[in-house]
């Protein structure tokens, strides 16, 4: 099947032009990658962005297998000689998945049916007769098939019955009237497995004991929670429309009856019989498997999306940027894992303090904080917040008040979720072979403060603690939607050339963990990048690779400015053609508004460059590698507020914004359990998603609504604040 047909197969369903959709196919197939089409190809795309080219990449992979499927069927089909022009033009222009597997139902090899076995004595004529509702005795005429395995007349009526109940379940209009009744009409029921009712893992599943609602208003995470539960053998869900409706209207698709035929109403019943019975066995199990896989992919692709939103906003959360931090992973029994580290991210010195109980060495703790602030010459501390996070941050504060010689120290307190996963991963094991992972788990904490992108992109998405359901979604589909959310984050941002690690140089366009494994190979051996150009050197790296990555990398100081921005190598013709006919240097350019005014570029447009990219280009001169993210900004607890035990409803207090679902926000507010924002308490006015209203890591004030001690819940809510 050829790209046009596949582009304007996918521009119909996606809405948007052929042209740029078949455009966009052909760069896929040139092995360009998403965020490089996105940001350099503009003119062929129309100016296409990530969301848009992922989906067509997405339905191009869909078409593709299903063009791979129908040459399957084709071949199954013709193997049984029962292939005819039509049906083989019907398949080809056929592009409805469900469809398409009802034509096929019946060719389709399957295993050992009772329909089968009947056809295997001879019953399939006596079927036939039963359908032309012509025998005035249908009992008699089965007495002329009794041969053989066959017995009796009895045994040969069910085993023509079986035939009919097999047709009526393949048959497509029926198909499509079942599956059309479940669309519209299906209702998903919870009931408990009784055996496991007053069990202790039963309890969270408590709401659906006994839950029924219409499966088109069942939402993602509830269809997923009861999914859960049925895993676990705590639930039992079933999907089920009324089935005497859709029986009467598949009797309604039966020949009708001949007139004045004396045997019909006997072969009439048993005809009755035999549609209940393929209902019943065969096509509404069918469709109920059909629904309820369809409705898990939906719900999949839903708690993927979230999972994937909340990823992209951590990824591209606020850095502080090359400041000499210190790192705390706090703690009370085993103390506080501290470590300084330069303005690189390097490690200087670790050491371990105890100024909380049981061991409450507090005064010695005080004196070796202070004294590492002095030595290292910290300029912020980053805090995990996890356990003893609020008490260690008012011993920090403490630490900072009582210093002889005041300076300006920033105390954050940083996300640890999954910082445990990265201390005993091999990548940390690589980083730091002879320290011990509660060293590396702080490093994680600090480093998370100074560029959250570059650290988080070592650890595996799923356990940064963002999703929803995580573990339950297709695997699959998860890991690819996450690895294409941390590459566009990174491409985003862009990635120094002579300081990114290799994890995070695998996720930069056309790169990989081989070339980014040789990338710092080459630095290793050969010094700091001085230039793009010099990428070519780097083993294995091609001319496509190059194509691909050099505009997303960059290289502060380098002797032509443009390595430090996100104008391709590609154009930077076009921008030295600029200077020279405004007599000036590239470097001039970029400092000076006033030359960048005197810029028509509708002058610079040519086959190959267009508005599109002329305007990037301007953008870039303006803010050479400007940076997406935002500045980060301190955030403080409620003093006196460190419990469950402390709130009261009613109380306004400050929080963070830890985790957003489809029912809500998650916000810490510093007493050791995040409280849940429902969805209908975010905002004065409807919210269809709360990503709408919050975002990940957001610092936002929250009204306590009500206090659930036994179960360990806190509701808050937005509202009027």
């Amino acid at each position: 099947m050829d790209n046009k047909t596949l582009g304007s197969i996918i521009a119909k369903k996606l809405n948007i032009t052929s042209s740029a959709t078949v455009n966009t196919l052909a760069l896929l197939d040139e092995g360009c990658t998403i965020p490089f089409i996105a940001r350099y190809r503009k003119e062929r795309t129309g100016g296409l962005d990530e969301v848009q080219i992922a989906s067509i990449s997405e339905q191009y992979e869909k078409l593709k297998e299903m063009c791979k499927r129908k040459e399957t069927m084709v071949k199954t089909i013709g193997e049984q000689q029962k292939l005819t022009p039509e049906l083989e033009k019907r398949i080809a222009d056929c592009w409805d998945a469900n469809e398409l597997e009802d034509i096929y139902l019946p060719f389709k090899p399957k295993r050992r049916t009772r329909a089968q076995v009947a056809r295997e004595q001879g019953l399939e004529p006596l079927a036939t007769l039963l359908m032309m509702q012509r025998e005035s005795d249908p009992e008699k005429a089965a007495q002329r098939f009794v041969k053989g395995d066959v017995k009796s007349s009895e045994q040969a009526l069910k085993g023509a019955q079986d035939i009919i109940a097999e047709m009526t379940s393949e048959d497509e209009r029926n198909r499509q009237q079942v599956r059309s009744a479940f669309r519209r009409e299906a209702v998903i029921c919870s009931k408990v497995v009784k055996a496991k009712a007053d069990t202790d893992e039963a309890a969270k599943y408590a709401d659906y004991f006994d839950w029924q609602e219409p499966l088109k208003r069942c939402s993602s995470h509830r269809l997923l929670a009861m999914r859960r539960g049925e895993a676990e053998g705590i639930l039992r869900i079933s999907i089920s429309v009324g089935d005497e409706a859709c029986i009467e209207r598949l009797l309604r698709n039966l020949p009708p009856t001949p007139f004045g035929s004396r045997g019909s109403s006997a072969c009439r019943k048993l005809l009755e019989e035999a549609v209940e019975d393929g209902y019943k066995r065969l096509l509404e199990p069918s469709i109920e498997t059909e629904f309820a896989g369809l409705s898990k992919d939906q719900a999949d692709e839903e708690a993927i999306r979230v999972f994937a939103e909340n990823l992209r906003q951590l990824l591209l959360g606020a850095p502080l940027g090359q400041k000499r931090v210190m790192g705390v992973d706090p703690g009370f029994r085993t103390g506080c894992k501290v470590v300084c580290l330069d303005d690189q991210g390097s490690l200087l010195h670790h050491e371990a303090i105890f100024p909380h109980p049981p061991v409450n060495r507090r005064m010695q703790a005080k004196l070796h904080v202070q004294q590492m602030l002095k030595d290292y010459q910290i300029e912020a501390i980053a805090i995990g917040n996890g356990t003893a996070s609020r008490e260690t941050r008012s011993f920090i504060e403490e630490c900072l008040s009582e210093l002889t010689e005041p300076k300006k120290v920033t105390v954050f307190v940083v996300s640890e979720d999954g910082a445990s996963v990265y201390s005993a991963s091999k990548v940390a094991r690589e980083e730091f072979p002879d320290e011990d992972v509660t060293v590396r788990g702080a490093v994680s904490i600090g480093r998370r403060l100074m560029d959250p992108l570059a650290e988080l992109v070592k650890i595996d998405p799923k356990s940064i603690g963002v999703g929803q359901y995580q573990h339950d979604v297709d695997q699959t589909k998860l890991k690819k939607q996450l690895d294409q959310t941390v590459e566009s984050c990174v491409n985003a941002v862009g990635v120094n050339l002579n300081t990114a690690s290799s994890h995070l140089l695998q996720y930069v366009s056309g790169l990989g963990p081989t070339l980014a494994k040789n990338i710092v190979e080459y630095r290793r051996e050969n010094g700091a990048f001085t230039s793009r150009a010099q990428l070519k050197k780097v083993p294995r790296l091609g001319p496509s690779a190059f194509e691909q990555c050099a505009g997303f990398l960059r290289i502060p100081g380098a002797k032509n400015p443009l390595d430090n921005s996100a104008v391709h190598p590609e154009s930077y013709k076009v921008v030295e053609l600029m200077a020279k006919d405004l007599n000036c240097t590239v470097g001039d350019l970029m400092k000076q508004k006033e030359l960048r005014s005197r810029i028509d570029i509708n002058r610079y447009v040519t086959k190959e460059v267009g508005l599109p990219t002329l305007t990037d280009i301007m953008k870039e001169l303006e803010k050479p590698g400007r940076d997406p993210r935002e500045q980060i900004e301190e955030f403080e607890f409620a003093k006196g507020i460190e419990t469950v035990d402390d709130l009261a409803e009613g109380m306004e207090l400050p929080g963070i914004v830890t985790n957003i679902t489809n029912f809500g926000a998650f916000v810490d507010i510093g007493v050791h359990q995040d409280g849940l924002v429902h969805i209908s308490q975010l905002a004065d006015k409807y919210v269809k998603d709360p990503n709408d209203v919050v975002k990940l890591h957001q610092h936002v004030t929250v009204r306590v609504m009500e206090i659930d001690r036994r179960r360990n819940r806190i509701s808050l809510s937005m509202k009027g604040l």
